[in-house]
């Protein structure tokens, strides 16, 4: 689609805006939640960034607040589509839409969602994640992702746990977010002792290894800080401690890893 017959497809539709000016306040409220994780919170709203996230949400929660759209990105079939629902849209220039991207190569489009976060505890604790204080966004995204592919939706985060909201944990989760539930700022110990299965915390030496443990039935597995690992307060509420044999050699698996282990081997033992 050239540039004229693109412009003269937004204009038509009552529910788009093009903004070209910096100046602009709508494009400077934008900015700020950008900018700063506080904004965000405060607004109790998230920036989804490109297609792939978008897609996610539309999927699993339906249609954002807003779309955000690049010259660039409006010219692309795929994106072209994700417009075909009734969402507020803005268009902005290709340099202004740079300025909200978080990613190095824009592909063209971000959400502007509220976020999705839970006030209050599941009322049937099932299988789940806690994690307490894990700080890499990386490393908590990945997590996520384990959780999804597995099948355990429900994941607590420790109040020292990093937001997992922010733009980066967002581009590591890739669309995680959507089909899990996170509940965030738990106290892991509270919730550990009202657990109704048993709790398994997974530590650096531990004389059982996850292979010879039983994980067919309700469990909540415990994962710590990247440095620190699970703290001993709560390691004394867990029924019992488990480790990933490795090679003498290896000092520890990062935590995401470690997590994936655990996740996929009671996918084994359920089959």
């Amino acid at each position: 689609m050239c540039w004229r017959a693109s412009e003269r497809a937004r204009s038509a539709e009552s529910h788009l805006k093009q903004i070209t000016s910096a100046d602009n306040p709508q494009f400077k409220s934008l900015l700020k939640l950008v900018e700063s994780s506080r904004e965000r919170r405060l607004a109790g709203l998230s920036l989804l960034d490109g297609v792939h996230l978008v897609q996610a949400y539309q999927q699993h929660l339906g249609a954002p607040q807003q779309l955000i759209v690049s010259h660039a990105g409006a010219d692309k079939a795929e994106i072209r589509e994700m417009l075909k629902n009734d969402v507020t849209t803005l268009y902005l220039s290709d340099n202004l839409f740079k300025q909200l991207s978080s990613v190095a190569t824009p592909t063209g489009i971000i959400a502007l969602i509220k976020t999705p976060r839970r006030e209050a505890l599941p009322a049937v604790l099932d299988t789940c994640v806690m994690l307490e204080d894990v700080q890499d966004p990386g490393n908590l995204g990945s997590i996520l992702r384990s959780c999804a592919a597995v099948g355990v939706t429900q994941i607590f985060l420790s109040k020292q746990s990093v937001n997992a909201w922010s733009p980066r944990v967002l581009r590591a989760g890739m669309g995680a977010h959507f089909s899990v539930e996170i509940y965030e700022r738990i106290d892991l110990i509270a919730l550990a002792r009202a657990f109704p299965g048993r709790v398994l915390v997974t530590q650096l030496g531990a004389a059982r290894s996850v292979f010879n443990c039983d994980l067919s039935g309700k469990v909540a597995l415990v994962f710590g800080n990247e440095g620190a690992g699970v703290s001993e307060a709560l390691m004394q509420c867990a029924h019992e401690s488990i480790a990933i044999p490795m090679n003498a050699a290896t000092e520890s698996l990062n935590v995401a890893a470690a997590a994936a282990v655990c996740l996929f081997e009671r996918v084994r033992q359920l089959q």
